[in-house]
Formats: C-alpha cells, sequence, structure tokens
C-alpha cells in the first residue's frame, strides 16, 4: 500500500491529503467573509493555490472541482472570477451548486483535487 500523506490533521479534516499523485484538498472557504462573492472567491483561489504548490503541483494540474455556493444567482459572479483563475483549455470536471453553508456570511466553498 502506498503512503497516505495528511496535511495539518485535525479531528474533523485535514487541509490536503496526498496519496499516489493525488492531491485532495478539504472545502476552502474565505478568510475574510465581509466581502461579495467575487472577493470571497478571489481569496479561496489564492489560498488553493499555496496549498497545491506547498503539495508540488497547480492549477494546471487539477482533475475536479465542487463548488457550493449560498446562492446559486452569485454563479455568474463567481464564474467570472474562477474563469480568469483557471488556465485556458485546462478546466477540471465541475460541480456546482446551491447549499447552505456553515457560517451565514460564507458565500462560497471551494473543494479541489488535483495529480501531481
Amino acid at each position: 500500500m502506498g503512503r497516505i500523506d495528511r496535511v495539518n490533521p485535525g479531528k474533523i479534516y485535514s487541509d490536503a491529503v496526498d496519496y499516489h499523485g493525488f492531491v485532495f484538498l478539504r472545502g476552502i472557504t474565505a478568510r475574510d467573509t465581509s466581502g461579495d462573492v467575487k472577493a470571497q472567491t478571489r481569496d479561496i483561489l489564492e489560498q488553493i493555490d499555496t496549498l497545491l504548490e506547498e503539495r508540488g503541483t497547480d492549477r494546471t494540474r487539477l482533475l475536479s472541482a465542487q463548488i457550493w455556493l449560498k446562492d446559486i444567482k452569485d454563479r455568474d459572479a463567481m464564474n467570472e472570477v474562477w474563469t480568469a483563475w483557471v488556465p485556458p483549455g485546462l478546466a477540471p470536471a465541475r460541480a456546482c451548486v446551491e447549499s447552505k453553508l456553515a457560517s451565514p456570511d460564507m458565500l462560497v466553498e471551494i473543494m479541489v483535487i488535483a495529480c501531481k
């Protein structure tokens, strides 16, 4: 069996799990939830870039993404930031749904899987 590397494991989740060349990130939310959906998305994507880089990969190696929005009406605004961030021609498989999030001021949560 291969080694499973858990990054900052806690009682509920790890920030990332690295296994057989795949990097699974936790659901990422904005550090500052006072901004609109675009600001929160930018913050989340910056965190994703950092976590992927720490694991030896980057956004060009994304395989899938799951996105939860507090209000699906924010999809176009979120997509504006998302499409500027995803490298052209390298969009991952993706789901985007409306969901009640852990805190009322959280507008978006994103979880990705990448390979090395």
